[in-house]
């Protein structure tokens, strides 16, 4: 039973780290105005100062509207900073002394999703706490006092500080793909204060993302930025996600640096700041990239998948930095600890700089590895964590090894595979990794046979 002004969600909306749903199928405004109003509860407070920006999907104005009203009849003050990436959301509630923030968002997803992503003071607010909101919507139990919404831009700002930790003269010549994302905007900015050579593609913010999907984790995504490196004879290219939370890049020779690349080469730069540091990176992430750390006198510490996660285990250890193989790094060396893709693009292109080397020398130095792409297989979302156990339970008795923080990640002599329940959709996802064609091999007839015996078809690895 719901209060008289309670408010389901669809089931499938409150998800571990968000709240994300199909516009006018399982997400509407009446959802966000909800959120608005459940949100502005729990913070709490007199008048709880909350952020609240949107990207540049179709819906999103109206959502952010809708939130608004929510948060304004639960007696927030709404400060509304505007379309934007997700980051200068994130930058606006820590620079501003706010009591929380709320990003209306699709993230990576197609373009009829959206969402909203929360934080609470200045850290995540996901798993138990979006169940919690949920919960409190339903029963009705809203505070109901007067609250008030005016707008706070803060695009200039965030601009200026993403431009601080640039602090080379050298000139690079650099291809950015917006990919008609959220970032569109802050990066037309950015670049006329940087030194060098800038070329921008799909600059324009559209959410209907007409030149291809924005997710720089597939490599079909990047094959426009990676002819207009060549083409342009660029040093680095730079990709970012819908919402600008994600990084992809490419060098000079047109190759992907994947995410645990990107985060060898930064722990360089961070490990001669903070030598014995900790640095974490999650389970779909490289071997190579925890044995770097360890070679460069880090503690390297393998997490669950997740940037809530990854942001709050960084807070529990006061590691410098963090990242995960979906491209969300997190700086809080000389950063605020939040995944920023812009303020990583300026500390890749920074450490490149003052480097006076490429980054495809810097590429080939990582010891070479064959791996399947991140590999989803379909998997009902009330059977998904089952299967896992399943495995879990069977490897046990075969006396395998296996790490299970986030899944089943088991190493043999070949090398390892991974396989896990996704929190955001109804697939598992799995990957495999050796230092041999051969190896690799083996380890997807492995991971074949497991994926069988659990009653699932692989995909083709």
């Amino acid at each position: 039973m719901t209060g008289s002004d309670g408010h389901a969600f669809h089931p499938t909306v409150l998800r571990e780290y968000d709240i994300r749903g199909v516009v006018g199928e399982t997400l509407s405004e009446t959802d966000a105005r909800a959120i608005g109003r459940a949100f502005a509860t729990i913070v709490g407070g007199e008048r709880p100062a909350i952020a609240i920006g949107f990207d540049g999907r179709l819906s999103s104005p109206a959502l952010e509207a809708a939130a608004v009203e929510g948060l304004i009849a639960s007696g927030a003050r709404a400060v509304r900073i505007g379309r934007g990436p997700t980051p200068m959301l994130y930058f606006a509630v820590h620079t501003l002394g706010l009591d929380g923030g709320i990003m209306v968002t699709g993230s990576h997803n197609p373009p009829a999703y959206n969402g909203f992503k929360l934080m609470r003071g200045k850290q995540a607010f996901f798993g138990a706490d979006i169940q919690a909101l949920g919960r409190l919507a339903r029963a009705g139990q809203f505070r109901a006092a007067p609250g008030e919404a005016a707008a706070h831009h803060v695009a200039a700002d965030y601009v200026r500080r993403l431009r601080q930790d640039y602090r080379s003269d050298r000139a690079l010549a650099v291809a950015w793909d917006v990919g008609n994302g959220a970032t569109g905007d802050v990066l037309a900015d950015l670049v006329t204060r940087l030194p060098g050579r800038h070329v921008v593609l799909n600059g324009a913010i559209d959410g209907r993302f007409p030149a291809h999907h924005p997710d720089p984790t597939v490599p079909a995504n990047l094959e426009q930025l990676r002819k207009a490196v060549l083409a342009e004879r660029c040093d680095v290219g730079i990709a970012f996600d819908g919402d600008g939370d994600r990084l992809g890049a490419i060098d000079g020779q047109g190759r992907i640096l994947w995410a645990d690349q990107m985060l060898a080469l930064f722990a360089r730069d961070v490990l001669a700041a903070h030598p014995g540091a900790t640095i974490i990176a999650d389970v779909k992430c490289s071997n190579t990239l925890f044995a770097e750390i360890a070679r460069l006198g880090g503690k390297p510490l393998m997490w669950r998948t997740g940037h809530s996660l990854i942001k709050s285990k960084m807070h529990e250890t006061r590691a410098p930095l963090a990242g995960e193989q979906s491209a969300h790094i997190f700086f809080a060396d000389r950063y605020y600890g939040f995944d920023d893709a812009l303020y990583g693009a300026i500390r890749l292109l920074d450490y490149v700089a003052h480097s006076g080397r490429t980054l495809a020398q810097f590429r080939d130095e990582l010891p070479a590895v064959v791996n399947t792409p991140e590999l989803r297989i379909p998997c009902a979302e009330d059977r998904k964590f089952q299967v896992v156990a399943d495995v879990k339970k069977r490897l046990e008795t075969a006396r395998a090894d296996v790490n299970a923080i986030d899944g089943v990640r088991v190493t043999t002599a070949d090398g390892w595979w991974l396989l896990r329940a996704s929190n955001t959709q109804d697939v598992l996802v799995a990957r495999c990794e050796a230092p041999t064609e051969a190896g690799l091999a083996r380890l997807k007839a492995s991971l074949v046979a497991e994926i069988r015996a659990a009653g699932l078809e692989p995909p083709p690895l």
